[in-house]
This record gives C-alpha cells, structure tokens and sequence, in this order.
C-alpha cells in the first residue's frame, strides 16, 4: 500500500511539472521556479516557436491586436503603469484567459533596489489573483541583484531568443522565444506581425519549454 501511494505521488508531481496548463486555468503552478540556480535567465526552449509581446504604451491599437489574437496565444508581459491606465483592457486580457507576465523597467533601475521590484509584483497580484510565474525586464537585462530577488520570489526570468520589430522576419529556430516590443519609442505594427506569423506556426510558452528541456543563459557575476 504504501509502495502505490508512494508511486501515485511521484506520477502526479510529473505529470505536474511536464504537462501544460488546461486553458482557463492558472499556470502550473501559481509560481514554479524553473531554473536550478539565480544566475540563470530562461532564453529558448527545445521544440517550436512562442511569441511574447512586451506591453507599455497604447489603447486602442492593444484592445485591437488582442481581439485578434488566436490561440495558441501569445504571452503577453504587461507594465504595471499601463496596467492602472487601462483596466478595462486588462479585463480584456483575463476575459480571454490570455496568459501574461510581468514586465519591468529597464534592467539598471532594479540595482539594488528590491522594493521596486516587490512593488511591481504586489501590483500584479492584485490584479491577477496570483505573482507571475514570469518577469522581463524592458531591455533584457538581469542585474545580480535583480536575479537573486527574483530567486527568492519563485518568480522566472524570461529572457528571449530573438527580439524582432521590423524589416524581413527573422529565420525560424527550433525552440525559440520570439520578444517584439510595444513601448512609446518602439512598438510593432498589426501588419509586421501577420508578416511574422506568416513565417512561423506558434506553440505556447510552456510547451516550448516544456517540450522536453530548457535553454538559459548563466549571467556571470
């Protein structure tokens, strides 16, 4: 008897860690740590192609691109900032059980500075139920202190394989995380993205990652 319980516990905790989420539901877990130590930034995965949109600027061109998204959807990492201008797209976001991270400023304004970081991620849960299981910073960059804040919070550092915002598309890797910006400064069109999703058939995050290993990069000190 023991010798089941035992076996049954082991089936469920990979079924856990190997499986997706079912849509509509949380992710995996509310946080699940994904790489083995602080120094690690997730950057690709083995299988596939998924697509993150980094989000801190704009209205009626995001309420757009999300009434046309399609699954498998895209991940979409939010701004806290633009998150309180406009809740009603948030509301958006959640109706349609897209699933979204949370992006930070730029990587230099969290040296040493956890409650920032803190700050940011008490915003989320509150707006979501739950911390992300993602963060990126707006420019990809991971201070020490940075990630070993984000350790500490069981809270992932995503990274991106390519970041992409115009011109040709870019070739097709295996396991890719694609990164395309929507800031002030530089924001990708609807029509730059149908080219790119013409080049590319898209997996969720968690299955390209998921798939069978993932890539990081280790940052040195």
């Amino acid at each position: 008897m023991r010798a089941k319980l035992i076996l049954l516990i082991f089936v469920c905790t990979a079924a856990a860690l190997i499986f997706p989420s079912i849509p509509g539901s949380d992710s995996l877990k509310s946080v699940f740590r994904l790489t083995d130590e602080p120094q690690e930034v997730i950057v690709r995965g083995m299988s596939g192609s998924a697509l993150t949109i980094n989000i801190s600027f704009g209205d009626e061109e995001i309420e757009q691109l999300i009434r046309e998204l399609k699954a498998p959807y895209p991940l979409l990492l939010l701004d806290m900032d633009w998150a309180d201008r406009f809740p009603e797209i948030v509301e958006m976001i959640k109706k349609r059980n897209i699933p979204t991270g949370l992006l930070g400023h730029a990587g230099l304004e969290y040296e040493q500075n956890t409650p920032l970081l803190i700050g940011q991620l008490e915003k989320y849960e509150k707006l979501f139920g739950a911390k992300p299981l993602w963060f990126r910073t707006s420019d990809e960059f991971f201070p020490h202190s940075l990630r070993n804040a984000l350790w500490d919070t069981e809270v992932n550092a995503l990274g991106s394989t390519v970041r992409w915002s115009k011109g040709e598309p870019p070739p097709v890797l295996e396991g890719e995380i694609i990164s395309i910006p929507h800031f002030r400064e530089e924001r990708i069109t609807l029509a730059d993205l149908t080219k790119l999703n013409e080049t590319r058939q898209y997996k969720s995050l968690e299955d390209v990652l998921f798939n069978m290993s993932i890539k990081t990069k280790k940052i040195p000190e």
